[in-house]
């Protein structure tokens, strides 16, 4: 990924909570038929491995599964906020008019080399797991055990896990750092309506400049 020393974001606790909160992530591999991408939600173990292990399932149908049995490297792209900027925004503008429109955003790359499981606790651990941590906000949360045995048992034989140690891994935070102040302020007041994370991210890391 292309990375201006200005747009880094290596602290790995700040990846991780990218991955949390954005967690459907796009599963990217290179096999005998090129390049496959899959959209698939993760669950992040942070301590499974040094810099965090990502867990998934695929359809058993889908082909990627088996590219990465095969000993494919896996990159899994998680996109965090994202917002179009428009130089109206920028004081600049009015000073000088030398400006151009962008894109703010903020995303984690991840590298590993993946495992493919078909162990069927691993399988059941897996969706209990994933399940979990989205119905756990509800007022009536979901479980995996409300639904038939049988059904769920079917249900996982027609998936393929996959377990992710991340190897490498990247953030970029593109949130108007290389403005002058009065332009950032202008791009956080601007956009606030349209993507108010996207204002939060402008204002803590115009600050921290």
């Amino acid at each position: 990924m292309y990375q201006p020393p200005h747009f880094r974001e290596d602290r790995l606790e700040v990846q991780h909570a990218l991955i949390r909160t954005h967690s459907l992530g796009a599963l990217v591999s290179a096999g005998e038929g090129g390049l496959v991408a899959n959209h698939v939600p993760m669950i992040l173990d942070p301590g499974a491995s040094e810099l965090g292990t990502l867990r998934c399932h695929l359809a058993r149908a889908n082909p990627q599964w088996r590219d990465l049995a095969a000993g494919a490297e896996a990159l899994v792209i998680f996109q965090g906020p994202q917002a179009y900027v428009t130089p109206s925004w920028y004081e600049t503008k009015r000073e000088t008019h030398k400006v151009v429109p962008t894109w703010n955003y903020a995303v984690v790359h991840a590298w590993g080399a993946a495992r493919v499981i078909e162990d069927e606790a691993w399988l059941a651990e897996q969706i209990a797991a994933l399940t979990a941590a989205h119905e756990a906000p509800r007022p009536e949360p979901w479980a995996v055990s409300d639904a038939p045995a049988p059904f769920v048992a079917a249900q996982i034989r027609g998936i393929v896990g996959v377990e992710i140690p991340i190897r490498r891994i990247e953030g970029k935070w593109k949130v108007s750092q290389n403005r002058p102040v009065a332009d950032r302020v202008g791009v956080a007041e601007g956009i606030r309506s349209e993507e108010p994370a996207m204002a939060d991210l402008v204002e803590a890391y115009g600050a921290a400049r």
